[in-house]
C-alpha cells in the first residue's frame, strides 16, 4: 500500500484474523478492511460468487384483488 501511495485497502484470508491484526489495523491511519473466511463465505453466497442454486423456494400471497367482486 505504502509504495502505490494508498490510503485503503483490502486483506482478504480464508482463515481468521489474529486478535494482535485486527487491533493493528484500528491503531493505524489508514483505512484497512480485513474480510476472514466465514465474512468471506457469506459475501459469496450473498452476491452469488462462486456458488451454485440448489434449490429453490417460491414464497405465495394471497391476491385479494382477484377475490374482490364486482
Amino acid at each position: 500500500m505504502e509504495g502505490h501511495r494508498a490510503r485503503k485497502g483490502v486483506f482478504i484470508t480464508t482463515s481468521q484474523f489474529s486478535p494482535d491484526a485486527k487491533d493493528y489495523v484500528n491503531r493505524i491511519e489508514k483505512k484497512i478492511i480485513l474480510i476472514d473466511g466465514q465474512q468471506l463465505a457469506n459475501l459469496s453466497i450473498e452476491f452469488s460468487v462462486g456458488v451454485a442454486d440448489v434449490i429453490n423456494y417460491s414464497v405465495r400471497k394471497l391476491d385479494l384483488d382477484y377475490f374482490e367482486e364486482e
